[in-house]
């Protein structure tokens, strides 16, 4: 089977290749390394991409291709995903499906077509809920053919972490505790490795911020206090139509972008972003306005979605696959987490046909949150517990809440093997994952 999968994947790479222009190299070494958190006299030792927490911004121009070169430092083997990149199924970073293991000290070179201009980011996908914590992890932005003149384009990366007195990652993963419950969560959150960082800007100045939520398993509702923003983008695509910033969760995986205007008179003024997921607010960071003049602000208008999914496309469609989500016994660690009472390697899978709409319904039998995501596809929320949703946008991930019942479109484009899991690592790891074959 695992031979079957790399061979369309390699027939797929040579199909594609070299079509588009480069966008020149990166190299990236996951290796051991440290990182300093403010509330503890030593270093936190941890793994990251280039000696840094989080990851090396990739940034790259729609309608090029990116070449990363993966050197793989750890006493482990890895990969790396590229979430939410639609790109050749062979470079999509998963073991056993679209490639090999990177064995200790060896190396693996991806070749990235960039045909979409978004928010992404990058991560292990072999060991995913203990890389993924010890802090392999970063973000790729691909930018427009025509760039816009933000002020400043901010990437904010929002992780969390369950660090112990003496100030070490906890060392245990997939825990009976992490299993029955959502996931790892973590004690120490953080933006860009930092807790809560400061963000200096002028007034009057015209800002995106791109966030995302690269965490195991936390829920963020970012809210940015007195201050408006508006939603351009989620999980790396344009909206169809802009719309004001709430507290729009973000389960793992998932990304917005925000347009923000500082006011002109907001000079010497500090905005607090805090997340309002729990009953506990936390900190996330500070925006400061210097206190100067104020700036022209840029006067564009944002891309939008032309090819956005209207909901009439998918009226007729069938629903193709129900699947069930929910905790049974076994696996390798006991409490496995299910698709149609199945887990991975074991899976109920699916097959679907290039540019054929249908409908995926995702039935939630647990008391647990479960952000479902898919490879290599954006998709549109048509109801939620039987009643029509109305989202100006499309996603890659989707919460599915308790009880809750989400059917979702898509039309799929590209060809390949393409994963379908719980982004909740703990699940995952445990069974909740699935492949859809596009032929």
């Amino acid at each position: 089977m695992i031979a079957r999968r790399l061979f369309t994947a390699c027939l797929l790479l040579l199909l594609f290749s070299g079509c588009a222009a480069s966008s020149g190299s990166t190299l990236l070494v996951p290796a051991p390394g440290t990182h300093r958190f403010p509330y503890f006299d030593t270093e936190t030792p941890v793994w990251s991409y280039n000696g840094r927490i989080p990851g090396p911004l990739i940034r790259a121009k729609a309608g090029t291709t990116l070449t990363v070169e993966v050197h793989n430092q750890l006493a482990e083997p890895t990969s790396i995903h590229w979430h939410g990149l639609r790109i050749d199924n062979a470079m999509d970073g998963v073991p056993g499906v679209t490639q090999d293991p990177i064995q200790p000290g060896d190396r693996f070179t991806y070749r990235l077509r960039l045909e979409e201009a978004g928010t992404y980011w990058y991560h292990p996908h072999l060991n995913t809920g203990e890389q993924l914590e010890r802090g392999l992890k970063g973000v790729l932005v691909v930018e427009e053919r025509r760039p816009l003149p933000w002020s400043q384009d901010l990437v904010w990366l929002l992780d969390d972490w369950r660090l112990q007195r003496d100030g070490t990652i906890f060392p245990h993963f997939n825990t009976h505790h992490d299993l029955m419950h959502d996931g790892r969560w973590g004690n120490v959150v953080t933006v860009n490795g930092q807790v809560a960082p400061e963000v200096v800007v002028a007034p009057g100045e015209r800002v995106r911020l791109r966030m995302v939520n690269g965490a195991n398993a936390r829920i963020f509702a970012p809210q940015i206090e007195g201050l408006s923003a508006t939603v351009i983008a989620v999980d790396g695509r344009p909206v169809s139509r802009p719309f004001p910033h709430g507290r729009l969760p973000l389960s793992p995986g998932n990304r917005i972008d925000l347009d923000i205007t500082i006011p002109a008179d907001a000079a010497g003024s500090t905005y607090r972003v805090i997340d309002r997921a729990t009953r506990r607010t936390t900190a996330l960071a500070e925006i400061r306005v210097r206190a100067a003049p104020p700036v022209a602000t840029p006067v564009f208008d944002p891309p939008l979605a032309a090819g956005f999914l209207p909901a009439a496309r998918f009226a007729d469609a069938p629903v193709v696959k129900t699947w069930d989500l929910d905790a049974i016994r076994g696996g390798a660690f006991g409490i496995g987490w299910s698709m149609n009472r199945q887990l991975w390697p074991d899976a109920d899978t699916l097959a679907l046909e290039i540019g054929k709409p249908v409908k995926i319904q995702f039935v939630n039998r647990s008391t647990r949150l479960h952000p479902m995501h898919i490879h290599g596809a954006f998709f549109r929320v048509l109801t939620v517990n039987g009643e029509s949703a109305v989202e100006p946008f499309t996603r890659d991930t989707v919460l599915v809440g308790p009880r809750e019942t989400i059917v979702v479109g898509l039309v799929p484009e590209h060809g390949g093997i393409w994963m379908a899991h719980c982004h909740i690592q703990a699940h995952a790891d445990s069974g909740m994952m699935t492949t859809i074959t596009v032929e």
